[in-house]
């Protein structure tokens, strides 16, 4: 992306605006008359310029509320986009001129678009126009500071600033960096004299004590039936991000993950791309293959030189021989009731701590719950008789036996009709289970302290954690039909 011209107009309660700051880019400029032929546009003076833009916003001609040239009914604006027509020998129009104004400033470039004038391309298509407004966003947050407002002595300062500024964070009009939208960590300006990897003009380092955050999460998703002539389904999906807070230049990292003796390998793993050097037996893994459990058992070593920001390191699937939670339901109808019968078993592997663990049955196509008679051996059971909704809160443990169960009957007497699902007619039903464990993955796969290395001069805090999370956890109810997948489940 780049920039045929950029300014900054100061516009400020009871005063005439004017352009605090302007700069046109000479050889971007030549690119644009190149690509737009005879249908060419200049860039109008300052003074044109800005009366011209004050009209589109709406900012110029208080007492005349109606302005032919952008209120006519055969004008359609393109926000965020605005289009400025030139009148007189020179004229066109200028398209798109991308705006945003907070307190006394308005924010205003050009930039090139760099395919046909006509027909004009669709904004989704155009990718520098998101570009540009988050540079004019990363600009405002440089000038107006974190909250948003300056006042006149510092914004003058900053003002100031600009020339040598953009001399290194746009030279020629190219940005060479796009600022992360939202004010920044802090109004002063801080320039490092040494390599700088975060964006030039990005306000502030980070401060206080650096750290290395790297967080592994495992996602397990199951398909259960109980019934032999349907195979339950389930699959495991792994993330690891990282989010490297340190004062100055970000140092070089390496994280390794590591399985337990008996783990199966990890597969289908994808890294990001600040992965600098990796191990080609990583990647070779494939879910897709047939498994006969000879791939690369690790460690996986990952070096990596961080981005600014928090970031997903690498993603990779696993091959468990067991979904952590076994379901039994049974449904059967009997005397205008349904007769229901839940068992959840935890299996012995997974530790019995979880953050929260709920199994929520929902009833679709009947009439309301009328009268509910259904008992729980652990946890507390809630009604919605509105939503046709058992909830089950099973706590953050399950008892010594490691299976609870739920007995009971439910009537739909009920006048009025419950929610509805074109999938779940007559005894087609199902559980679904939501539930967290901290530090445990199904697969083994762990990050320890000791397995993350720093290559830098301080010391920085290093915090590794693991969890397990359910999505897409059902139990269907072995009395019914059920959708049923030919194949391994994907992510």
């Amino acid at each position: 992306m780049s920039l045929r011209a950029l300014w900054i107009i100061s516009h400020g309660k009871g005063e005439n605006a004017s352009i605090r700051f302007s700069r046109r880019f000479a050889t971007v400029e030549h690119r644009a008359k190149i690509l737009s032929g005879s249908l060419y546009t200049a860039i109008p003076e300052e003074n044109n310029f800005l009366q011209l833009l004050l009209t589109e916003l709406g900012l110029s001609d208080p007492d005349k509320p109606y302005v032919a040239l952008r209120d006519d009914c055969l004008y359609r604006p393109r926000s965020p986009a605005l289009e400025l027509r030139i009148e007189g020998p020179q004229r066109g129009i200028l398209w798109p001129v991308l705006a945003i104004s907070q307190g006394p400033l308005i924010l205003a470039c050009l930039p090139l678009v760099d395919a046909p004038a006509e027909p004009r391309p669709p904004l989704a298509n155009l990718l520098s126009v998101s570009q540009g407004l988050t540079l004019l966003a990363g600009l405002q947050s440089f000038l107006l500071g974190s909250g948003g407002k300056a006042d006149s002595e510092t914004l003058s300062s900053h003002l100031a600033m600009l020339p040598s500024i953009l001399l290194q964070v746009c030279p020629l009009g190219t940005p060479l960096d796009i600022p992360p939208l939202g004010p920044p960590a802090t109004s002063a300006v801080a320039i490092s004299s040494g390599s700088q990897k975060q964006p030039a003009w990005k306000t502030g380092l980070h401060r206080g004590r650096a750290s290395v955050n790297v967080a592994l999460t495992e996602t397990v998703r199951s398909m259960q039936y109980g019934n032999r002539s349907r195979q339950d389904l389930w699959d495991v999906y792994g993330t690891v991000t990282c989010k490297c807070e340190v004062e100055g230049v970000l140092p070089n990292v390496m994280v390794t993950l590591t399985l337990p003796p008996n783990g199966s390998p990890l597969q289908d793993i994808m890294v990001h791309p600040c992965v600098t050097s990796l191990d080609s037996s990583i990647l070779t893994s494939s879910s897709v293959d047939n498994y006969d459990g000879s791939g690369f058992s690790g460690p996986y070593k990952f070096p990596f030189s961080p981005p600014m920001e928090s970031f997903r390191l690498c993603s990779y699937t696993s091959q468990v021989p067991i979904p952590p939670i076994l379901g039994l339901y049974s449904l059967k109808e009997e005397d205008s009731q349904l007769r229901i019968s839940v068992t959840l078993k935890l299996h012995e592997s997974v530790k019995n701590n979880f953050e929260y663990c709920e199994a929520h049955l929902p009833f679709y196509n009947r009439v309301q719950m009328g009268t509910v008679d259904v008992k729980v051996s652990s946890g507390q059971l809630d009604v919605s008789k509105e939503k046709n909704l058992l909830v089950w809160g099973l706590g953050q443990k399950f008892p010594r036996s490691r299976e609870v169960t739920m007995e009971g009957k439910i009537s739909f007497s009920g006048s009025a009709p419950g929610p509805t699902d074109p999938l779940c007619t007559e005894l087609t039903a199902y559980i679904k289970l939501y539930f967290k464990v901290p530090d445990i993955t199904l697969s083994g796969c762990c990050v320890d302290q000791h397995s993350v290395q720093v290559y830098s001069s301080t010391k920085p805090r290093i915090v590794t954690s693991r969890e397990l999370l359910s999505k897409e956890y059902f139990i269907w109810n072995s009395t019914g039909t059920a959708p049923v997948s030919s194949g391994q489940m994907m992510l």
